[in-house]
């Protein structure tokens, strides 16, 4: 039974994990019979939005505590996950993902990923371990592991895909039901609500995008 990480970036598609995609990522590999290890940064959100508005407001959140919420309660924080311990692990979007886990929504190709977070990519890279990244998560995975002329798709977004290029990434246009595989570094991407539209659009591609990692960690 592989163990593969889910890395989660708070609760909510506007300052967290896309909920819809965490979700789907969550039970398709429960329905493979992976053992599944959710995890996410101990460290405050950049910000809170309230989804109903889609402002910011004065509240501030932790992002193991709202990620939490969509693991159950079952969930550790990144800095006790060591990739030896790791068969594979998957990055749902949202823009939690290049909010909290980096500041890439902020700065785009010159965006520093949280620190924990890049160790442990690279950790799982060196041991020839896939990663799975869906809709904007492959932005902040390119800039993780940077030179390494990773291989990724957000969909088509043609300011998105510049910026990937820009961190020495290679961005691949897919459709929705698509997902790009960079054999050479394991890496598996999707690009799920970057396009849309709808829940069971995105299902297709992140069902793929499970099932390719799990025959990678095999």
């Amino acid at each position: 039974m592989p163990k593969i990480g889910v890395l989660l970036s708070g609760c909510g598609v506007f300052d967290g994990s896309e909920i819809h995609e965490a979700v789907l990522t969550l039970l398709f590999l429960d329905r493979a019979g992976a053992e599944i290890i959710c995890m996410a940064p101990n460290v405050d959100q950049h910000h809170v939005i309230n989804h109903l508005t889609q402002q910011p407001t004065e509240e501030k959140r932790n992002v193991l505590v709202e990620s939490a919420r969509i693991a159950r309660g079952s969930i550790k924080d990144i800095k006790d996950v060591d990739a030896s311990r790791l068969d594979g692990i998957i990055i749902p979007g949202g823009f939690g993902a290049a909010k909290n886990l980096s500041d890439f929504a902020f700065k785009g190709p010159d965006a520093q990923v949280l620190p924990e977070v890049q160790k442990l990519l690279e950790d799982l890279l060196k041991a020839n371990k896939p990663v799975g990244a869906i809709c904007i998560a492959p932005a902040t995975l390119t800039k993780a592991l940077s030179g390494k002329n990773v291989e990724v798709t957000i969909g088509s977004d043609a300011q998105t895909a510049s910026a990937i290029e820009s961190m020495g990434g290679k961005h691949q246009v897919c459709t929705v039901d698509m997902i790009h595989f960079d054999q050479n570094n394991k890496v598996v991407s999707t690009p799920a609500y970057m396009l849309g539209p709808g829940i069971k659009d995105v299902a297709q591609g992140i069902e793929k995008l499970v099932n390719k990692v799990l025959e990678l960690a095999r």
